[in-house]
């Protein structure tokens, strides 16, 4: 099984040092990483014929392992090398494969070994035009390692107009830009080739698949755990957050709103007399409040009370823009976020965690607030205090409609009410059922027809 560890470009580089010092040389990792990304490539290349691009650096001297072993297994292979390798492994690796590059190609599969993880400024105009006429001369892209033109920790683009793969090889280690937007959605499917690096539990990963249980056979709605739903202004969107609450795992939901409001879904306990009453309840195991809580100084007061109450806090929508430092003072429960990429920058801008690239930023949040921070998006990241930050999987773009927000909210509180663990994994379990539900639900969904698929995806995870 290959490791979930995401790592910098710099702990890539001591990765690989620390093989070298045990032994290997960066000739022998050359090897064992061409080596790995051609059996991919041979694969889906099915008998078609490929064209290497080389850079000057060690990701060029991988294509020249790449281009030789292919060509002994038959397949037809063509390299452009637009510089000499400048590196004594990959001058090796060229003189290895033997053959003379050419300057132009057409064909069908095209392999971009042009530059790898440790690139840092744009290609230039002559270059970015080669790979993109190359790229457009091919049935099929393949980048191994990174494509070329990609900031390997922050996943942005350093060239505005790059291809989009069908295939990323990955060498050694999953970098941040594989699970990073914009750099994410250019890559197509990603692979991960192992070449000894060792696994360290103090590096960013990727998320693992969670592991849920059923209730056990004595279990009664209160040892399920009670969760409140503190609605506001706007009741639907806490509605929607307690529906999705009651498919979490939680055995019983409370939603707490002021005004009447028809059709309210019987599963649904809903409290109208006092807030302070509802909070005070000494069986009342996790609080959720944000989702239509709405933004007057009522709706502040409110989440000041609800914060002071000490309880485990889930935080999202309209409380993630009224949240103020002085609101946590003295807490101890375990609090987790849910921002938007909006919301994150206004709480960067009142908790200190301004000026960072987003996995420093969500880093530093977490320590500031001294929760659980959970950055949503097409690239969500889980963060905590001394703890290094976890990426999920990428999920559907069709959850980007309105209300599935509040349905990841109610998930993560329903996780949180449960209790079988700490906040850190009951927020991934949160996150891993919307993604699978989003999954289950197909193509354009709603809100309310996501939570129809919970049960189905909590199913998924026993």
């Amino acid at each position: 099984m290959h490791s979930s560890q995401i790592l910098t470009v710099a702990q890539m580089q001591a990765a690989e040092q620390a093989l070298i010092d045990g032994g290997e040389t960066v000739s022998t990792l050359m090897e064992v990483a061409g080596k790995g990304a051609a059996d991919w490539i041979w694969r889906v290349a099915a008998g078609r014929s490929v064209t290497v691009l080389c850079g000057p650096g060690n990701n060029g001297g991988d294509g020249y392992v790449i281009a030789c072993v292919l060509q002994e297994r038959g397949l037809k292979v063509q390299v452009v090398a637009p510089f000499d390798p400048k590196t004594p492994a990959a001058k090796e690796s060229r003189k290895r494969w033997g053959g003379e590059p050419v300057a132009d190609a057409n064909g069908q599969v095209f392999v971009d070994c042009l530059f790898g993880s440790g690139l840092a400024r744009p290609l230039d105009d002559a270059l970015a035009a080669q790979l993109n006429r190359l790229a457009s001369r091919h049935e099929y892209l393949i980048a191994v390692d990174l494509p070329s033109g990609v900031d390997s920790d922050s996943g942005d683009l350093l060239n505005g107009d790059l291809p989009f793969y069908d295939l990323t090889i990955s060498l050694g280690a999953w970098k941040f830009a594989h699970w990073l937007m914009p750099a994410m959605e250019a890559m197509g499917d990603k692979r991960l080739v192992d070449i000894g690096v060792a696994h360290s539990r103090d590096k960013a990963r990727l998320s693992a698949r969670p592991r849920l249980s059923a209730p056990d056979r004595d279990a009664h709605k209160y040892s399920r755990g009670l969760l409140a739903v503190v609605g506001g202004e706007m009741p639907g969107a806490a509605i929607l957050a307690s529906r999705a609450a009651t498919h979490g795992g939680a055995g019983y939901v409370k939603l707490f709103i002021e005004s009447d409001v028809p059709n309210i879904p019987p599963e649904l306990v809903v409290e109208q007399e006092s807030l302070s009453q509802l909070l005070s309840d000494d069986r009342l195991c996790a609080v959720l409040i944000g989702p239509g809580l709405g933004r007057s100084e009522e709706a502040r007061a409110r989440l000041a009370w609800t914060l002071g109450c000490n309880l485990p806090t889930v935080c999202d929508a309209d409380a993630l823009v009224l949240l103020e430092p002085d609101m946590l003072d003295g807490r101890t429960s375990p609090l987790i976020v849910t921002p938007h990429a909006g919301e994150l920058e206004h709480l960067g801008n009142n908790f200190g965690s301004v000026g960072f690239d987003r996995v420093e930023q969500v880093s530093e949040l977490a320590e500031s607030l001294e929760g659980v921070v959970v950055a949503k998006g097409p690239d969500t990241m889980i963060a905590a205090p001394s703890a290094p930050v976890t990426i999920m999987p990428p999920a559907t773009s069709w959850l980007s409609t309105a209300g599935t927000g509040d349905v990841l909210a109610g998930l993560i509180a329903s996780r949180l009410a449960v209790g079988s663990s700490g906040p850190l994994s009951h927020a991934a379990e949160g996150c891993w059922l919307h993604l699978e539900a989003a999954r289950l639900a197909g193509a354009a969904f709603s809100a309310g027809d996501l939570i129809d698929f919970i049960p189905h995806a909590y199913d998924e995870f026993l």
